[in-house]
């Protein structure tokens, strides 16, 4: 991961056009002059660019003003856009509700994307979420949600979530149902929106899940059995239940801090 995902490429595609690509940029002659054109994603960016490969391209989601620089993992299985990276303690996720709406890092290395760019994306329809988690002993697994989106500001940027797959647990609707984090809003150390009035987190009483979940900011229901933005741990270094790089399905009940996570994104 970092380098320790090993993307392939996207399968081409034809286009009936002379295009001049450049980072998912199209260039289009118009009565003389030239118009750029963006894609909306890192999909569309591989249909008008069939030879775009891994990396950092402009996408201008519809609706929106200005564009934005997203990091493409072009695969095999699909185009997907990436809004979550982890591979060590190099960047602080103990942040606030502004910079989680803002977004904060690198984009080709640790970073989250943003809410607010998240919205922008995945707005009027549904799309596919993977989460994949690597652990220190060399294994990886992968959840993928059909029917992903996230909610506007005016909704805590509420996160929609269907059915799960794949071979690391469905750690966001949990293993009960009042721990499910779908249909809930974000919740920051500064911005709490998960309904705990209060929760029981690890055996302690708390109105705030992410002032008990290592200050990271995320979904929130009840705490709930998934936390990715959490404190960075190295191995063997797992205080608490869910105060690190939390999934609580694929290693059972024990205190488990992952090595690298990703989170990315395709239309359904």
């Amino acid at each position: 991961m970092d380098g320790g995902w090993n993307p392939t490429g996207c399968s081409r595609l034809v286009l009936l056009l002379f295009l001049n690509v450049h980072i998912g940029q199209v260039l289009i002659t118009h009565a003389g002059s030239p118009v750029t054109v963006l894609g909306t994603d890192c999909t569309q960016i591989s249909k008008i660019n069939p030879g775009a490969t891994s990396g950092l391209h402009t996408i201008k989601p519809e609706g929106i003003k200005k564009d934005f620089k997203v990091y493409c993992e072009m695969r095999l299985d699909g185009c997907w856009t990436v809004f979550q990276r982890r591979t060590g303690g190099a960047v602080s996720f103990q942040r606030n509700w502004a910079a989680y709406k803002a977004g904060f890092g690198k984009r080709e290395a640790d970073h989250w994307l943003g809410l607010w760019k998240l919205w922008a994306i995945t707005k009027g329809e549904k799309w596919v979420l993977r989460v994949e988690l690597c652990d220190f002993e060399g294994g990886t697994v992968y959840a993928e949600y059909r029917g992903f989106n996230v909610g506007s500001v005016k909704d805590n940027f509420k996160l929609s979530v269907g059915d799960y797959s794949g071979t690391a647990g469905d750690g966001i609707h949990g293993t009960l149902r009042e721990s499910s984090q779908n249909s809930y809003g974000f919740t920051t150390k500064d911005r709490d929106h998960d309904g705990c009035t209060p929760c029981i987190a690890d055996d302690i009483a708390t109105d705030n899940c992410s002032l008990e979940k290592g200050k990271g900011g995320w979904w929130y229901s009840n705490c709930g059995s998934a936390s990715l933005n959490g404190e960075w741990h190295p191995a063997g270094k797992n205080p608490g239940g869910g105060s690190g790089l939390h999934w609580h399905r694929w290693k059972g009940t024990s205190p488990y801090s992952y090595r690298a996570t990703r989170m990315m994104i395709k239309p359904l």
